[in-house]
């Protein structure tokens, strides 16, 4: 009897100190945004309401790097009651207006720079102007870069992908060489997996979809652990790598809200867009339509249960350029429109070079 009594305390003391664990890992990446809500919410929302989450993946391999671009930007609008996500990819060479930058438009990686330039921060002004590019509130981030990328990877054993084509990437200084087929690749290999673009005939649209095959998987992987010391694992090793702003028991929902939602309901949406260097800097730019934007902001605007507006975010009456039927039901549509005039990148450094195949540089 006192032995099983011994045992017992035993564990308890033992689980206390791996919760002491993941929760200390925990503070060091729980960064939450100066701002009770986003602009676009009339109140704020939890993790049972429709809700954003805007994963930035940044272009430096440290956390100490400060210097830093996002060169992964993609939203995820989940609704919880629904069960399904609808995720879209946002080229990092969009052409769009920078927040807090007196409204330059250039490449949308420069948000960062010019959110430590007005002393806004790199993270909020990339949210701010992801905001605005889509006219839809971002509730939360989740920010890594290239150290925390391939530590997550290898915390659950690596991720299994299907090469399409034949390439090779230049990844910290030696060559990474893929072959067609089946694929278990470990976190250095999955990083030049879902960085490469240059040979990808998609350019940044193959690109994108790459990087939702390898985070699908991660997401899967995580939200199926049962075990404490997995989690420890996972949370220990990526450290401040990554950054977010969830809380500790938000974390544990959002499992909960993934875990729940079927494979057939998360939905991936395409930005339609071209890409043109008919500029005075001959900057290759990837440019959106405001047609196509309003598509996309309707269709997530519906997803989040949201009132349909237009791009300016007044109350949206017109044809609906989400679908046919009833203006404001936000249903699919192909509809185009004319591509805006061109526009140079006023100067921004660090914002990515031009490029005869028009996709930029990796």
């Amino acid at each position: 009897m006192w032995t099983l009594r011994i045992l017992f305390l035993l564990a308890l003391m033992y689980g206390g100190y791996l919760f002491y664990q993941v929760y200390n890992a925990y503070q060091d990446s729980y960064q939450p945004l100066d701002r009770e809500k986003s602009d676009k919410r009339e109140q704020a929302v939890t993790l049972n309401d429709p809700f954003t989450v805007l994963l930035i993946g940044t272009d430096v391999r440290n956390a100490s790097d400060q210097d830093w671009r996002p060169d992964v930007l993609m939203v995820a609008a989940v609704n919880p009651k629904k069960h399904s996500i609808k995720m879209v990819s946002i080229p990092r060479d969009t052409y769009t207006e920078i927040a807090n930058a007196n409204g330059l438009k250039t490449k949308i990686n420069s948000s960062a720079y010019y959110g430590k330039t007005s002393g806004v921060g790199g993270v909020t002004n990339t949210v701010q102007t992801v905001e605005n590019f889509l006219n839809i509130p971002i509730d939360h981030y989740v920010k890594i870069n290239f150290n925390g990328f391939m530590d997550v990877v290898d915390a659950v054993d690596g991720v299994d992908v299907n090469v399409k084509f034949p390439f090779a990437v230049r990844l910290f200084g030696k060559m990474q060489y893929y072959e067609p087929g089946p694929q278990q690749l470990n976190g250095e290999r999955a990083l030049g997996y879902v960085r490469m673009r240059k040979s990808d005939p998609r350019g940044d649209m193959g690109r994108n979809e790459r990087q939702r095959e390898v985070l699908q998987q991660i997401m899967s992987k995580i939200v199926s652990i049962q075990s404490v010391h997995r989690l420890d694992d996972i949370v220990r090793s990526v450290g401040n790598n990554v950054q977010f702003s969830f809380s500790f028991q938000e974390l544990t929902d959002l499992q909960s809200v993934y875990r729940q939602t079927p494979k057939k309901n998360i939905e991936n949406l395409e930005v339609q867009g071209k890409n043109d260097n008919h500029n005075p800097r001959g900057i290759w730019y990837f440019y959106v339509t405001d047609q196509e934007r309003l598509r996309l902001s309707h269709l997530l605007q519906k997803q989040l249960e949201l009132p349909l507006e237009d791009l300016n975010g007044q109350p949206y009456h017109g044809p609906n350029p989400a679908g046919g039927g009833q203006p404001g039901t936000g249903q699919p549509s192909t509809s185009g429109g004319e591509a805006p005039a061109n526009g140079t990148s006023g100067g921004v450094p660090s914002t990515g070079t031009s490029s005869s195949s028009g996709t930029g540089t990796p």
